[in-house]
């Protein structure tokens, strides 16, 4: 495939992936733990409930987590506050203005790996990209406070696509480097989701676990190899409006309470319409997989290997059936979630990073995330 021409005629760069970068929080949380705490809280609320006549919480069960998700257990910035039944969400202490970010300091810490990967320092860099689901603050950007932290060169800023925020900033990324524009982009997705997760929600309060990946975008010199590399040969987003997966957490939430400054987070939180989002995300996840795959002559049967968002087992499955019109396992479509479960979007670069290492010069991946949005992100690889 030869690098294409922009309209001004200069050829464009092509460009890899020289450097992936994991950090999975230590803190992790089984099933088992989080049925407990959960079961405990609903005999409190349900004495409540069952007193002022109201309807009475349906218990969880870790039966009813694996059927629904595949998920087994999860890592997190911090557990004991979501196991404790009275809070049920992270302890995570303010920091004054002048320290670190804890979404900066995640992000660094994946962003460290993928420049050790990639054989780079930061001043090699000249754009951030932090792209994550829910970001810490609206500004500065965490973006530049990485900037500023690691000493990279140039200029960074946020982003946010749900769970296809890291294929999204990819996207960018690479097409910034292609044209020209940027020489070498640190994309990074530091995802604390529990932050934002509602663990007294039956629904979801199982689904989401912390952590955080990062990715150098850059130029292939002329002549040069980089064996072990993906060379990134295209990258594809689709977004389609839908409000089956939805915060309402934002900057004027405080401005619909009847006291501004006591903040109701009742129904602000993550949520989402469990059914609909199954049915609807895998048409629309096996619909962009093959059209993709066609614009460039192959079908899924030529991808070696599929790194999909890490959300559901089951919806993974089903896309990857209509796909092939048959089953497929592990080998081709690798999962994490089973023990990370759904990091949102640094889910599909930790599969990509844990399972590329057997795939040979001239092997194809895709990378494909799909979530809120609703939004699909793609990357067609190969590898060098």
């Amino acid at each position: 495939m030869r690098a294409a021409t922009p309209a001004h005629g200069v050829e464009m760069h092509r460009v890899i992936i020289s450097g992936i970068g994991v950090e999975i929080p230590e803190p992790s949380i089984t099933n088992e733990e989080l049925v407990d705490s959960f079961n405990a809280w609903v005999d409190i609320e349900n004495v409540r409930r069952e007193a002022s006549g109201e309807t009475l919480l349906q218990k969880s069960d870790s039966a009813f987590i694996v059927h629904a998700s595949g998920v087994q257990t999860r890592h997190v910035i911090e557990r004991e506050g979501i196991l404790d039944p009275t809070r049920m969400a992270p302890r995570i202490p303010a920091r004054p203005d002048d320290a670190l970010s804890l979404e900066a300091e995640f992000g660094i810490a994946s962003a460290r790996k993928a420049l050790d990967h990639a054989g780079l320092e930061p001043g090699d860099i000249d754009l951030v990209i932090c792209s994550a689901s829910h970001h810490q603050r609206p500004y500065p950007a965490i973006a530049i406070e990485m900037q500023q932290a690691m000493g990279t060169k140039g200029a960074g800023f946020d982003m946010g696509l749900g769970c296809s925020s890291a294929a999204a900033a990819l996207h960018i990324a690479v097409n910034l480097v292609r044209a020209g524009a940027h020489r070498r982009v640190l994309v990074t997705t530091p995802e604390i989701i529990t932050g934002h997760l509602n663990f007294r929600d039956r629904q979801t309060h199982f689904i989401f676990g912390d952590a955080s990946v990062s990715m150098i975008v850059e130029g292939l010199a002329q002549g040069d190899k980089r064996p072990g590399r993906f060379e990134v040969l295209d990258t594809r987003t689709w977004t389609q409006m839908s409000n089956n997966i939805r915060t309402n957490l934002g900057y004027y939430t405080r401005t619909a309470q009847d006291d501004p400054y006591m903040i109701n987070l009742e129904g602000n939180l993550i949520k989402q319409v469990g059914n609909k989002v199954f049915k609807e995300v895998t048409v629309a996840g096996h619909k962009f997989i093959v059209e993709f795959l066609a614009e460039h002559g192959l079908t899924p049967q030529a991808i070696r290997r599929f790194w999909l968002h890490q959300a559901n087992a089951r919806m993974n499955a089903m896309i990857l059936k209509l796909s092939f019109g048959h089953e497929v396992g592990h080998d081709r479509a690798p999962m994490v979630l089973e023990r990370l479960g759904n990091t949102a979007g640094a889910g599909a670069i930790v599969a990509l990073s844990e399972n590329h290492a057997d795939m040979k010069a001239g092997d194809y991946g895709l990378l494909c995330a799909f979530g809120a949005g609703y939004s699909i992100g793609g990357a067609l690889l190969r590898m060098l």
